[in-house]
C-alpha cells in the first residue's frame, strides 16, 4: 500500500473546501430565491447542500455573511463604448435578458431586495458599481450617469419583475425579440439622448 504524496494531500483539502463552499452557495441562492431572506434558514440551506449547519457557519459566519457571498454577482456587462452608438439600448437589453435567463441569482436578489434591507442594499451596490460606470461611458454627461443608470434599471428591473418573478402571462408570452423591440428604444433614450 502506498501513501499519498505531499502534493495530493495538500490539494485534496482545498478541493473539498471549494466543493463544499460551492454547494453551500448554490443551496443558499436557491433557498433565498424560493423563501426570501427572512424565511431562509442556515439549517435548511445546510440540508439542501447535504452538509452539517456548522459547516455553513464555519465558512460564512452567519446568515448575513452567507447572503453577502451568495449574492456576489458579476453582471458581465458588455463594453457599450465599442457598440454602435445607436444600438447601445438593444445591446444592453439583450444582455440583461441573457443574464436573467441563464442565472437565477439575479432573480433571487430581486426577490430578496423587495423584502429585506440587506437585499435592497446588495442590489443597489451591484447596479451602482457595475451599471453606473458603463452608463457614464455612453451618456452625454458623465455627471448624469447615476440618474440615467437608475432610469435604465427601472426598465430592466421592471421587466424582470413581471417576466421572471411575478410571471405575468403577457410578459412571459412575449418573445425575446418583442421584449427587446419594446424596451431598447426607451433604454437607448435614457443612455444617449440629451436631457429633456
Amino acid at each position: 500500500m502506498t501513501e499519498p504524496d505531499a502534493d495530493s494531500a495538500t490539494t485534496a483539502g482545498p478541493r473539498r473546501s471549494d466543493a463544499t463552499r460551492a454547494a453551500i452557495l448554490e443551496a443558499a441562492r436557491e433557498r433565498f430565491a424560493a423563501d426570501g431572506y427572512e424565511r431562509a434558514t442556515i439549517r435548511a440551506i445546510a440540508r439542501d447542500a447535504g452538509i452539517d449547519p456548522s459547516m455553513v457557519m464555519r465558512y460564512y459566519g452567519n446568515k448575513e455573511g452567507l447572503f453577502a457571498a451568495a449574492s456576489e454577482f458579476d453582471l458581465r456587462l458588455p463594453e457599450l463604448g465599442t457598440a454602435p452608438h445607436t444600438r447601445v439600448g438593444t445591446v444592453l437589453v439583450a444582455h440583461f435578458l441573457d443574464r436573467w435567463e441563464q442565472d437565477e441569482v439575479l432573480t433571487a436578489l430581486l426577490r430578496v431586495g423587495l423584502t429585506n434591507a440587506a437585499g435592497a442594499e446588495r442590489m443597489q451596490q451591484v447596479f451602482r458599481e457595475q451599471l453606473g460606470p458603463v452608463t457614464a461611458k455612453v451618456c452625454p454627461s458623465p455627471a448624469e450617469a447615476p440618474r440615467r443608470a437608475a432610469l435604465v434599471a427601472s426598465q430592466i428591473l421592471g421587466m424582470a419583475m413581471v417576466r421572471y418573478v411575478l410571471r405575468l402571462p403577457p410578459a412571459v408570452a412575449m418573445s425575446r425579440q418583442e421584449v427587446i423591440a419594446w424596451l431598447a428604444p426607451t433604454v437607448q433614450r435614457y443612455l444617449t439622448e440629451e436631457r429633456p
